[in-house]
């Protein structure tokens, strides 16, 4: 049998599993969704959120993975063997599969703009995401690339990568603050932003902040089950996951810090939606000075955030692979990568390249636009990531028992003795109401 991988460095651990949290999530949606439910009010919603579920449920996962050192389908079988739970874990690597099929696509958009900027007309985006040479050699182009880092292996290749990925992410990020900032009539971006007006806060921008906090931590398909399995023993899974959750939010507040101002400066509306990134901003920087080298250097930033989670995307059925069919990891990558891009194809042609993939329309319209990118990312990205938090979060609570769970957590950590009971209660009773309240949600039973 061929030994396991794992992390040289706990540090490189936090920025692995931070780049799998980081992603179009923080730097596309994080900033729409905020512009649509109040600003700063949503701000302070969402990060009390964070702090209050999505640090406790991440501390579940990765307790699940270290404790069994497999993946997600092999962690719940070793934990309780022959048991329906197994269905969990393989819900989560389908769930990671599916997600990366059409997160391909999107990721591919980012990277085809990065030069459409420099050539200082980004032109049309409905033309550009319809071309279907275009948009399938882009997916083709990121997962190969993706293949390529998680190919080399846990400390190898992701690893590695995280170590120049995550820092690079961080510098164009401050760059684009600096530059966005100084622009005339930024402060406006900032004080909508940064300055909370409670009268705002209702029972609509606590679900948005609920699910947003949830879904951009990554959570809900068993991926911290996977990198947790990769932490050794003596690693603090308490301060690692507290890291992994300060990162997250950080690049999450620092893409508002860069939207809001250039926003506000050019007198947009920050309610304009999920077209702010493709449509609405590619139009303000071509239209300012320097903006084609500024605009690029901001997709560049997407394009390197899409990455650091396609990684781990792919990583979670790959380590499911090499795990329970003993299969090595080199001919696994290639096989699921190839697999993930045949999957993301219908994505990559239903923005208007095939009209039956565009007008898919299976699921209902008041639940997913009809064309089959937006279906998909509503079955593995919205509902299988809820049910399958909602599965684990019972998991993890009452049939391994949250008390065997926190003392996992607690072996290697000085501080979190001092949290066990109340981590116990949050884990067995809040956190599944929590998840179910979103399930509910993603249905319109709220509306």
């Amino acid at each position: 049998m061929q030994a396991r991988g794992e992390w040289s460095s706990k540090i490189g651990f936090i920025l692995a599993a931070s780049g799998s949290a980081i992603g179009l999530g923080n730097i596309w949606r994080f900033p729409y969704i905020a512009g649509k439910n109040g600003g700063a009010a949503f701000v302070l919603i969402y990060l009390i959120i964070v702090v209050l579920i999505g640090l406790p449920y991440m501390l579940g996962e990765l307790a699940i993975g270290r404790a069994a050192q497999r993946n997600p389908v092999g962690a719940i079988e070793a934990i309780r063997p022959r048991s329906p739970w197994k269905g969990v874990g393989y819900l989560g690597v389908l769930t990671g599969l599916g997600i990366l099929s059409f997160y391909g696509v999107i990721a591919g958009w980012t990277v085809g703009y990065i030069f459409k900027m420099l050539s200082g007309n980004p032109g049309d985006f409905a033309t550009f995401i319809s071309d279907p040479v275009k948009v399938i050699l882009l997916l083709a182009f990121f997962i190969l690339i993706t293949a390529g880092i998680v190919y080399g292996g846990v400390s190898g290749g992701i690893e590695r990568w995280s170590k120049i990925l995550m820092p690079l992410l961080f510098v164009l990020m401050l760059g684009l603050i600096i530059y966005a900032n100084t622009l005339p009539g930024s402060g406006e971006g900032l004080k909508f932003y940064l300055m909370p007006d409670i009268s705002k806060i209702d029972g609509s921008v606590l679900l948005a902040a609920l699910g947003q906090a949830f879904f951009s931590l990554s959570l809900g398909m068993g991926l911290m089950i996977t990198y947790g399995s990769y932490v050794t023993k003596s690693d603090d899974l308490f301060s690692s996951a507290g890291y992994i959750v300060l990162f997250d939010s950080l690049i999450a507040l620092m893409a508002g810090l860069i939207i809001f101002p250039a926003l506000f400066a050019n007198h947009q509306s920050p309610e304009v939606g999920a077209k702010l990134v493709f449509v609405v901003l590619p139009e303000m920087f071509a239209h300012m000075s320097g903006g084609a080298v500024v605009g690029s250097l901001f997709f560049l930033l997407l394009s390197v955030a899409a990455l650091t989670s396609t990684i781990s995307l792919l990583e979670v059925p790959v380590a499911f692979v090499v795990d329970e069919k003993k299969i090595s990891r080199k001919k696994v990558v290639w096989i699921v990568a190839f697999v993930a891009f045949l999957l993301g194809i219908p994505s990559a042609l239903s923005q208007g390249a095939n009209p039956f993939l565009t007008h898919f329309g299976l699921i209902p319209q008041r639940l997913s636009d009809p064309d089959f990118l937006s279906q998909m990312s509503f079955v593995f990205g919205d509902f299988s990531l809820a049910l399958g938090a909602l599965l684990l979060s019972i998991f993890i609570g009452w049939v391994w028992g949250a008390d065997k769970a926190a003392a996992e957590i607690k072996q290697g950590s000085k501080t979190f003795g001092a949290f066990f009971k109340a981590w116990v209660f949050m884990m067995r009773y809040f956190i599944p109401v929590v998840i179910f309240i979103i399930l509910l949600n993603l249905f319109g039973i709220f509306d």
